[in-house]
């Protein structure tokens, strides 16, 4: 969204570090006074900037620290497979993330499992599931670097 002055980037980037600060304390952060900063947000939340406030778990603490990226080359491209492929892996939980792709794969799937056992239950429900042309799965051995907050210092850097 190319309307985002500098307070609302800096009111985004408060939220991304930490969603359970009051609006007294967002206001402080950004320079403004409590009820110009909520309308801000009431904006940015109303607009689609702002999508939603979550919790962030540590997948090992809950039993889910086999990470696996998963690449899906598609048998065609036809709108009919491309939905039968997005209602499947909408139905699986345990995907936590599906991108489309340019270059060799056609579609990587960040998954969450327990253990290789359940991953391998998981992979035989995907392939059953609908025509694949090749799934290679990458397993990630451990997770170096893990944000859920996007880089708005560097946006405006990129434009000069």
């Amino acid at each position: 969204m190319s309307g985002l002055d500098q307070i609302d980037l800096k009111i985004v980037a408060e939220l991304m570090r930490d969603a359970t600060q009051t609006v007294a304390q967002v206001a402080d952060k950004v320079g403004l006074s409590q009820t110009p900063c909520w309308k801000r947000i009431q904006k940015l939340e109303a607009s689609g900037v702002l999508i939603q406030r979550v919790a962030i778990a540590d997948p090992e603490k809950l039993g889910l620290g086999l990470a696996v990226f998963v690449a899906v080359e598609a048998p065609d491209h036809t709108t009919e497979w491309r939905e039968s492929f997005m209602r499947v892996v909408a139905g699986m939980p345990e995907v936590l993330e599906v991108y489309r792709m340019a270059g060799e794969m056609d579609y990587l799937l960040r998954v969450a499992m327990p253990d290789m056992p359940a991953f391998d239950h998981f992979y035989r429900r995907l392939t059953e599931a609908l025509p694949l042309r090749n799934v290679t799965s990458h397993f990630a051995m451990e997770r170096m670097k893990f944000t859920t907050a996007y880089p708005l210092e560097t946006r405006n850097c990129a434009r000069r």
